[in-house]
């Protein structure tokens, strides 16, 4: 009778036990987590809304995340467990020095992002959380290793507790922009956080202090645990494995991150979308009972890698509710995979640490490809579909007695023989001069996929022949024309292309039409698409006529086609590879056509550069900045309109483009106003005519605001332009408060 007390004494031992190491992980993550996208909404006004800010941050934070675990890797193979607990929980304390976050305008200043934006997105990111992600980071794989000390019945095996540690990633990221990004300031967000920080510290000494009283944790240096027998052997070939299998779904992630933001906006909710499947899938694999069948994903990925691939190389981006959640569902199947691979191939639990770290190296790997280097190779987005054929190769191959070498030799040849193929494909469609609609994608494209389908049982033939597709398209001329220009930088792919017709010179910003112009010597002049004489901006500049204007984004120069003798034309563009097209007459002649008397293009965030501008400088300021279909959202807040105001004249007119596929955007614009003591006026030409159409119109969306419905002339009351519709109770938009999903919309 005397047992039973004591078998529950350690019952209850063993689940305070593992409460607090769950507790301690779950809050650990969820910190890590939750800070990624709010340092990240932080830094993104000082850089104009690229999509890149976040790919540049996710690069920062993996590199951070395989320091961290490589010091926790060298502290528990080289120092005993005691001196361990005392040497992090000490380390914990340091960080405590630079809580809450903040970027203050000096230090904003201290460092210029005109010349080199990604270094100097990474050195601020040093400054400010780098100390604190980097302990953070530490903490996940030592704890676990701690808790494999202990004489707790599942300590020989704690990769279980990584999927506590990854349920706190996924809700810290799911949380912040459902959550915490509508309720709270960034100011408060910095100061909830400094507290959750201060109660992780609380929880590790009490980890180490559970951990400290275990028979096992005396002088261990972490070499072995007494419980497990037997080698397990870590040869280069596992290891490279391993980092292969985590490099994968890491470039993957931020390849479909950056297809998601750059036509919708460049907003936490849309980033942490793919990085929360990304756990899901660690959550999943790593958990004791499999949710879902190993077997299952890997029979799944052909088909939806085989369907991306067709999306992308047909250009597809609409419908959007079919074409996103295609996108996601293959990343997510494809990190089911590949994470299912790794974890089925994981050490004991003396060898964590290290496969930790191996696991690192790859996500880190991965990130540095697509963020960094992918960009300075290629012109294009490369890395994107190159992940997913990678994907395609990294699926278990059926297991088979004896391995025919000539099937083998088949798996390369076939391969070229499919590439070869659709080059054939492709110079025969345009040889035929055929549209390049759907009919010509799909004999291009569609056919030889379909071809290729039937190698899905060979993982390397399949994933060969599909990358072979995929180059093969490098010789199609695309939906847009042949292409005369491209290039890619911190800010994205810009492309000038010539329409099929030879009539228009095109821009592109990634998948978006920046700018159009007639070949025909007699509409040089004529601005077109969402500029066109008959639509809003035509409206604007004929009612609302000033001296001085100021547009904040270049693209072709369309708006120049306004300009009259006598007036002073400032454009404001982040990105100096727009310039440069903008000004080339091989091009556009947009500007070399100006009537204006002086045009000056200032580069540089138009946040950051107005404010050297005169006071009651300009008597029209003209917002017409976008990232591919997204508007930066930093240009859209009351701090940015008071910016606007001061450098307008009392009679002066501000006119925003707000052209958006999925952002209705004309309520925030209208509560802004409102809280600015402006009246403001908006205009759908949502329908332009067959004719216009034919001559380049396109449908477009203009809001105006002034002091005075006097200042807005013939547009106060013109019935095509309306109050926009808000409610009166609607927050203002501020620079550290935005709440976007109730503006989403998908528009046709």
């Amino acid at each position: 009778m005397s047992s039973q007390p004591t078998e529950l004494t350690q019952s209850r031992c063993g689940w305070t036990l593992l409460l607090a190491f769950a507790l301690t992980l779950f809050l650990s993550a969820f910190l890590l987590f939750c800070v990624q996208p709010m340092i990240a909404k932080m830094i993104l006004p000082l850089l104009g809304g690229s999509p890149s800010v976040w790919n540049t941050c996710m690069v920062f934070f993996q590199a951070e995340l395989l320091l961290g675990y490589y010091y926790a890797h060298l502290i528990t193979s080289l120092i005993e467990f005691r001196r361990q607990a005392v040497l992090h929980a000490g380390l914990l304390l340091l960080p405590l020095l630079l809580l809450p976050f903040s970027i203050t305008p000096d230090l904003a200043r201290s460092l210029s992002p005109a010349a080199n934006p990604t270094g100097w997105l990474l050195g601020l990111l040093l400054v400010t959380v780098g100390g604190p992600f980097l302990i953070l980071s530490a903490t996940a794989p030592l704890l676990q290793r701690w808790f494999s000390l202990t004489s707790h019945p599942a300590a020989k095996d704690p990769y279980f507790l990584y999927g506590s540690s990854n349920f706190g990633s996924l809700l810290g990221l799911l949380g912040y922009p459902l959550l915490v990004e509508p309720r709270f300031r960034l100011a408060h967000q910095s100061q909830y956080w400094a507290v959750g920080y201060g109660c992780l510290v609380v929880l590790v000494w009490t980890c180490a202090a559970l951990a400290w009283r275990s028979p096992a944790a005396a002088g261990s240096r972490a070499v072995g645990v007494p419980v497990e027998t037997g080698p397990d052997r870590l040869g280069v070939g596992r290891q490279l494995r391993w980092i292969a299998l985590a490099f994968v779904p890491s470039s993957l992630m931020l390849g479909v991150t950056t297809y998601i933001v750059t036509d919708l906006a460049s907003i936490p909710l849309l980033w942490v979308i793919p990085l929360a499947l990304y756990l899901l899938s660690f959550i999943l694999v790593s958990a004791r009972r499999p949710v879902i069948p190993h077997t299952w994903m890997c029979r799944l990925l052909p088909l939806l890698v085989a369907l991306s691939l067709i999306v992308i190389l047909f250009g597809a981006t609409d419908p959007f509710w079919v074409i996103v959640p295609l996108h996601l569902v293959m990343f997510f199947v494809a990190a089911m995979v590949c994470h299912g691979e790794l974890l089925n191939n994981r050490p004991m639990a003396r060898k964590l640490t290290s496969f930790y770290l191996c696991m690192s190296v790859g996500g880190v790997l991965g990130g540095l490809w697509s963020a960094l280097v992918a960009p300075v190779v290629f012109d294009r987005v490369v890395e994107y579909p190159l992940a997913i054929v990678l994907a395609a190769l990294c699926r278990p191959a059926p297991r088979v007695a004896v391995e025919n070498p000539r099937r083998r030799q088949l798996d390369l040849l076939l391969p070229v023989g499919i590439g070869a193929l659709t080059v054939g494909l492709v110079l025969g469609v345009q040889a035929l001069h055929l549209k390049m609609d759907k009919i010509g994608l799909t004999i291009m494209f569609g056919v030889p996929m379909l071809l290729w389908y039937h190698t899905l049982d060979r993982p390397l033939r399949f994933g060969l022949g599909v990358g072979a597709i995929m180059l093969a398209s490098a010789f199609s001329p695309g939906a847009h024309g042949r292409v005369l220009h491209r290039e890619r930088n911190f800010y994205g792919v810009l492309q000038v292309t010539r329409s099929s017709d030879a009539a228009y010179n095109i821009l592109l910003h990634g998948t978006t039409i920046h700018g159009l112009q007639s070949r025909d010597p007699s509409r040089r002049r004529e601005p077109l698409m969402y500029y066109h004489r008959t639509g809003p901006a035509g409206q604007v500049f004929q009612y609302a006529p000033r001296r001085n204007v100021a547009v904040v984004g270049l693209g072709a120069g369309s708006l120049a086609s306004y300009a009259e003798p006598g007036q002073c034309w400032t454009y404001y563009e982040i990105d100096p590879a727009i310039e440069h097209i903008a000004r080339d007459p091989r091009y556009f002649t947009y500007l070399r056509d100006c009537r204006a008397s002086a045009v000056a293009v200032v580069l540089g965030d138009a946040r950051l550069q107005l404010r050297t501008a005169p006071e009651q400088g300009y008597g029209l300021i003209i917002l017409d900045a976008f990232s591919s279909d997204a508007i930066p959202m930093h240009l859209l807040t009351r701090e940015a309109l008071s910016l606007y105001r001061r450098k307008l004249t009392p009679d002066g007119v501000i006119a925003f483009h707000i052209s958006n596929r999925y952002l209705d955007l004309a309520p925030v614009l209208g509560a802004l106003a409102r809280d600015a003591g402006l009246v403001s006026r908006v205009r759908h030409d949502a329908n332009p005519s067959v004719t216009e159409q034919e001559r380049g119109k396109s449908p477009s969306i203009w809001v105006v605001m002034a002091h005075r419905d006097a200042d807005l002339g013939p547009l106060a009351t013109d019935p095509l332009w309306v109050a926009p519709q808000d409610r009166p109770d609607a927050p203002v938009w501020t620079d550290d408060f935005s709440n976007i999903i109730e503006h989403f919309v998908i528009r046709s």
